[in-house]
Order: C-alpha cells, then structure tokens, then sequence
C-alpha cells in the first residue's frame, strides 16, 4: 500500500537547516497495524505529515496505492487525500459551534455528497462508534475520549484505507485513551490500515509492528 524510498525533509529554524528526515525507506502494507515511535525531534511527526500528503519531502518518492504522489499538483494530492486518507489528531480539531453529528458530516458535505446519503453515512458512523445519543452535542457537552471518538468517526466516514493518527491518545485519561485504541483496532481490523505517532508504550506494544525513530532515521523497521 505505501512505499517510501529516500525520503529527506528540512525545516529553515531562524538561520540553521534542521534535516527532519534523512533518507527513509519504508514499506507498509494494507491492513497492517504500525505504531511508529522515538523521542521528541526524532521525525515522527514530519513522517506523518508526509504519509498524509500534508507534506511533501525534498527528495525521496512516495507512492500509495501504486500512485506515484511525489510529483502530483495541490489539486490532485487534495482530491487524494481526502479520498483514501483519514485523519485524528491528539486535539480533536472539532469545530465547536457544530453538533456532533454536523463535525461528522462535513468531510462528506465538502466531498458533495447528497444530503440523504450524507445522513445516512453519519447515522452509521456515530452508531458504529457508541455516539449515537451524543449526536446533537456540541464539543464542549462532550468528554475527552466521546470527542476523541467523534473525531474517528469524521476521519472514517469516507471509508479511506489509511487512517494516520497523531498521538490520539495525548490528551485523555488511562481509561478513555485505552477506549480509543480500541475502538482503532477494531476499524483496523475491518481492514484499515493504521498508523499511530505515539510516546506511550502499552499503545506501541498493542500495534502489529513498531518502527522506532531517532534522529530522522528509522532504526528499527
């Protein structure tokens, strides 16, 4: 499913280039569970931002899905991401003066599906992730690990392959952060592919595979 080969990435911090990325090579598969960790600075993030084509690296190709993303313009890494990608990030990045199910609904709205459909989707959605009472509350009438679970919901309600996620348990308590990844294995196991950025190590121990990052290498593949 994705293939990166010779993928480097600097940043220009004040005056000094900082190299992020120093010629990664990786393989993922489709289906496969990957939790990629390493200290703070070490590249996971920017690894990330270039899986979900947020990004794109210096040098280095990226092909996902036998595409060839590297030389693809704005338009069409948009219409490709927002097709076969799916995001969730440690904040949520809900909209607050939107319920529940409209912060759901937006990426189909944005995608132009037709309203019936659209309800559809997000009525599946929200049932399929236990939110089906909490489909009219705005974000601040919800708890961390609901509003962590909605945002799976808007991140999955276009059925992409991939789902990347950002340290999605950062911001919530054992209990709700041990909710969440579950309720992410258990779209993996649907037969999404998952890749988690994460500092905790009972959430890295619970993925199929573990890539450790230092120093934007990949130490252990």
């Amino acid at each position: 499913m994705i293939v990166l080969r010779g993928i480097s990435r600097s940043f220009l911090v004040g005056e000094q280039q900082v190299q992020a990325l120093h010629g990664v090579d990786l393989d993922i598969d489709s289906g496969a569970s990957i939790a990629i960790m390493g200290p703070s600075g070490s590249g996971k993030s920017t690894l990330l931002n270039i899986l979900g084509l947020l990004d794109r690296p210096d040098q280095g190709r990226y092909r996902l899905d036998d595409i060839e993303t590297t030389g693809l313009d704005e338009e069409a890494r948009a219409a490709l991401r927002g097709s076969r990608i799916g995001f969730v990030f440690q904040s949520f990045h809900l909209i607050p003066r939107l319920s529940a199910a409209e912060n759901v609904e937006l990426p189909l709205m944005l995608a132009g599906v037709a309203p019936a459909a659209r309800r559809a989707r997000v009525t599946q959605a929200l049932e399929r992730l236990g939110l089906t009472e909490r489909a009219d509350h705005r974000p601040d009438q919800l708890s961390g690990g609901q509003r962590q679970r909605v945002a799976i919901a808007r991140a999955t309600v276009m059925r992409p392959g991939l789902l990347l996620a950002d340290e999605p348990t950062g911001n919530l308590d054992r209990r709700s952060g041990e909710e969440v990844i579950a309720t992410l294995e258990a779209l993996n196991k649907q037969g999404m592919t998952l890749v988690i950025v994460t500092h905790d190590p009972a959430v890295g121990e619970r993925a199929g595979r573990r890539i450790l990052m230092d120093d934007g290498h990949i130490r252990s593949p």
